[in-house]
């Protein structure tokens, strides 16, 4: 009979969630969909010292920003709760109490200046890396050092202490990750990483483990920053007799930073101009802030559909992909093994091919929306027009009334630098007829192709060619010397409302030469 595939995201409320995590949580949350699995969120905050209040519901408003349902989390429980590790505190001592018994862990006492001492003597001893181990452990203050009896009244005296995994000296550890093949490491190299911290709460080691084989958890995805610390792991699950249920472990790629030198972070992204998390974060007890993808104007189904591609692909050509899409043809099988450049660009272009494929009148939402920020009233069908104008020139929804708003706002000021070059002579002489023109025109039909045939025939008559003026053209209507189609622009306006703006050009601006 299959066992139910089961899977989790255990983020640490210590700040924002990087990009990283949210890709991490999709890989998760694909795969389980995929497997027809479970989705679990675990808070893993057993580093109260870290802890920042705000981080976790930072967490949860990002995965609901990107439709990353968890199926069991501290907000929807299942039946293997608590969903967060400091809930969870009196379970851990007794499984490393086990360890103890069984002769895979001990007690530690030694005080934080004996361990600096020793750090002291392996480096003076050119040691590259001092650390607490198979063989430093027999100089050190530890049950496996110290009688029964010295040992027994340090716990009943309360002498502060740490319990040890008790790593082996020479044993080959195998690991066979889903994306990189096998791993072997000698133990040799490990160090007794801590289980138990003297202040009763679990290392992120004996949580992640124990809380794994308590929720059912059969196959691991998590960033490449764990697999050094993977063949602890597969140790725990072997000293704890859990071998048969131990899950599969998947470790992902770096996300790199563009230029592919070190792994991306918020300095890097303040660096370049881009953001690093989904959301805009404020610490509130030092002011610390950051920007993010949503705030930035990025759709949540194009930022998900960017992140899905760094570190997969679905083996063609295809880019873009729903959800939907996505769980259909994601395997972990095409996650690749080398890290991925973080490129902000491909991040526009996707959110570029999401805002045009939405619907004018979806997008004139957000015209109505930016335009009320100004305390500008607009129609819905005035906004809809502005979005076709501008719809294929923008990568944000918030360009289309920044770069339109002169519709609506008919326009006081000027580009000198244009008018500087453009308002010339024969600018005011056509813009002049075209005016009157304009003025006298008493159809209902003043269309794009109307108002284009009108321009034309005001040039000719006036023996000046059309293209010579043209940029004054726009200067007057709108005030810039760029941007969408114009004769589209007047089609909106309206013939009567194009008039008065090119009359109070030629009252305003001087001419040139």
């Amino acid at each position: 009979m299959s066992t139910e595939v089961r899977v989790r995201f255990a983020p640490s409320p210590t700040g924002p969630l990087h990009i990283g995590g949210v890709r991490t949580a999709l890989y998760n949350y694909l795969f389980a969909r995929k497997m027809g699995g479970k989705f679990l969120l675990r808070i893993e905050d057993t580093d109260q010292t870290r802890f920042v209040p705000g981080a976790e519901e930072y967490i949860r408003e990002s995965l609901e920003w990107l439709g990353i349902t968890p199926d069991e989390s501290p907000w929807n429980p299942g039946a293997v709760g608590p969903y967060r590790q400091s809930e969870r505190k009196p379970d851990y001592m007794q499984y490393a109490l086990d360890l103890v018994k069984k002769g895979h862990a001990y007690y530690a006492f030694d005080t934080s200046e004996e361990l600096e001492a020793m750090r002291e003597r392996l480096t003076a001893a050119r040691v590259v890396q001092p650390q607490y181990n198979s063989i430093t452990r027999t100089q050190m203050k530890n049950s496996l050092t110290l009688s029964e009896e010295e040992v027994k009244e340090r716990l009943a005296s309360g002498d502060p202490y740490v319990i040890r995994v008790k790593i082996p000296r020479k044993e080959e550890v195998r690991l066979n990750d889903m994306i990189r093949g096998w791993v072997m490491v000698q133990s040799s190299t490990l160090d007794d990483k801590v289980l138990m911290k003297s202040d009763g709460m679990p290392t992120y080691h004996l949580a992640n483990i124990v809380d794994d084989h308590l929720m059912g958890i059969t196959h691991v995805i998590r960033g490449e920053e764990w697999l050094p610390s993977a063949p602890l792991h597969v140790l725990l699950y072997k000293f704890f007799g859990w071998e048969d249920t131990m899950p599969e472990f998947a470790h992902l790629p770096l996300l790199l930073k563009p230029d592919g030198n070190g792994k991306l972070s918020k300095r890097d992204g303040d660096k370049l101009g881009f953001p690093v998390f989904p959301l805009n974060w404020e610490n509130k007890e030092n002011g610390e802030t950051a920007a993010g993808f949503r705030e930035q104007g990025y759709f949540s189904d194009a930022f998900l559909n960017f992140l899905a591609f760094l570190g997969w692909n679905p083996g063609d050509e295809r880019e873009i992909f729903s959800l939907k899409e996505l769980i259909e043809a994601f395997s972990i099988e095409r996650i690749g093994k080398a890290g991925t450049k973080f490129d902000i660009s491909k991040a526009k272009w996707y959110n570029e091919q999401y805002l045009r494929q939405k619907s004018n009148a979806e997008l004139a939402q957000y015209v109505v929306s930016d335009a009320a920020l100004e305390e500008v009233t607009i129609l819905p069908e005035t906004a809809e027009a502005i979005v076709a104008l501008m719809k294929d020139r923008v990568v944000f929804t918030s360009e289309i009334w920044e770069g339109c708003k002169f519709v609506v706002i008919s326009p006081t000021e000027f580009d000198q630098g244009v008018a500087s070059k453009r308002w010339n002579s024969d600018a005011v002489t056509v813009l002049t007829a075209y005016a009157e023109m304009l003025e006298a025109f008493k159809g209902t039909d003043f269309d794009a192709d109307t108002a284009k045939t009108m321009l034309g025939e005001a040039a000719e008559a006036k023996e000046i060619k059309l293209g010579k003026v043209m940029q004054a053209v726009r200067l007057a209507v709108t005030g810039v010397g760029a941007g969408p189609d114009l004769m589209q622009i007047f089609a909106i306006l309206g013939a009567e409302e194009v008039a008065k703006r090119i009359r109070f050009a030629l009252a305003t601006l001087e001419v040139i030469g």
